[in-house]
C-alpha cells in the first residue's frame, strides 16, 4: 500500500480497508508502506500472497508485479503484461479496436503541439497516457479561447482523446464474472476529487439503463478484460450517449487495480450482488497466483 505514485493516499486508503477486512475474515496481514525496501522487507517476512493495494505507477503498471514473479511470490491482481498494457491508455485502446470493442479517437502528442494550438477540435481530453485516478485531466470545451496551458507536472507526451459526452458507466469483472453496472452521477466533471472525497459523486446501482446497454456493459467489460489478459478484479469504464443508443457506449479504459475505498466503486458493485467487502478481499487473496 502507499508507494511513491501520485496516487498514494487513494492506496493507503485501499491498504487499510483491505487490511481490516481480512483480519476480521480470519488472515494475518502485515500492511507494508511500498518503499525502496520493499523487496527486503517482503524476504524477511516471506508471506504466503502479497495483497497488491498499490495505484498507479509502480504499483499497477508492472512494475511491482514483475518484483513479485522475481520473488516467486503469489499476489493479487493482474500479471505484468496485462498491468503494463492497460496502464498505457493508447496500446489498451489498440488492443480493444482490434478486437472490435468500441473506443474514441486519440493520439499521443508532445505537450509542447498541445500548448501551442489544439491539435483535435474541441472538445477534447488531455490526460496522462499512464496515470489513473483522472489525475491531470484537462477538458478542453468547444468555448475555450484557445489551447491549455498545461501543469509543470504533466509528462512531455500526453494523450488527446475526442471528448465522449454521456452517462458515466462501470462494470467491474471478478475472474469470468462481470458483476453490475453503475450510473456515476456528478454535478460537474468525474475528477480525483469527485472520486474520492465523500459526497464528490452519486453512485446508481444498479444503472437505470436499458437491458440492452447492461448487457453490451457486462460483455465488453469482460472482452476487454480478457483482451489484455487480466485475472482477479478490474473495472472498466465506459461513456454512454443515450441519443446514439448502443453505438453511443464507448470504452474509456479498463482499471487493474481497481480503487477499495469506502466511497469505491468495486465493493459497492460486490455488495449489489450479495458479496461483503470481507468476502470480495478473500476471494482477491484466494485468486492469487504468481506465473513461475
Amino acid at each position: 500500500m502507499g508507494g511513491p505514485s501520485v496516487e498514494r493516499e487513494v492506496s493507503l486508503s485501499s491498504g487499510r480497508e483491505c487490511a481490516a477486512a481480512l483480519r476480521e475474515v480470519g488472515f494475518r496481514v502485515e500492511e507494508i508502506d511500498a518503499g525502496p525496501d520493499l523487496a527486503s522487507r517482503l524476504s524477511a517476512l516471506s508471506p504466503d500472497v502479497v495483497f497488491n493495494a498499490l495505484h498507479g505507477r509502480w504499483g499497477e503498471d508492472g512494475a511491482v508485479q514483475g518484483l513479485l514473479e522475481w520473488m516467486r511470490l503469489p499476489y493479487t491482481h493482474s500479471g505484468i503484461l496485462a498491468s503494463a498494457l492497460a496502464m498505457d491508455k493508447q496500446r489498451s485502446k489498440a488492443a480493444f479496436a482490434e478486437a472490435g470493442l468500441p473506443v474514441v479517437e486519440s493520439r499521443l502528442v508532445p505537450r509542447g503541439e498541445v500548448e501551442a494550438g489544439h491539435v483535435l477540435a474541441p472538445p477534447y481530453v488531455v490526460k496522462p497516457n499512464n496515470e489513473g485516478s483522472s489525475v491531470g485531466v484537462y477538458l478542453v470545451h468547444e468555448a475555450s479561447n484557445g489551447p491549455p496551458k498545461l501543469s509543470p507536472e504533466m509528462p512531455d507526451t500526453v494523450m488527446v482523446e475526442r471528448f465522449a459526452p454521456g452517462r458515466e458507466l462501470t462494470t467491474v469483472v471478478l475472474g469470468d464474472r462481470a458483476l453490475e453496472v453503475t450510473d456515476i452521477e456528478t454535478d460537474g466533471w468525474y475528477d480525483y476529487d469527485a472520486k474520492y472525497r465523500p459526497g464528490g459523486s452519486r453512485h446508481v446501482i444498479p444503472a437505470q439503463i436499458p437491458d440492452e446497454i447492461r448487457a453490451l456493459c457486462l460483455d465488453y467489460a469482460l472482452r476487454a478484460h480478457d483482451v489484455l489478459g487480466c485475472r482477479g478484479i478490474t473495472r472498466t469504464d465506459f461513456r454512454w450517449d443515450e441519443a446514439r443508443g448502443a453505438e453511443g457506449l464507448i470504452i474509456l479504459e479498463v482499471n487493474t487495480q481497481p480503487g477499495m475505498t469506502p466511497t469505491s466503486l468495486a465493493p459497492e458493485q460486490a455488495a449489489a450482488v450479495g458479496m461483503s467487502f470481507g468476502a470480495l478481499c478473500r476471494w482477491i487473496v484466494e485468486d492469487a497466483s504468481c506465473d513461475r
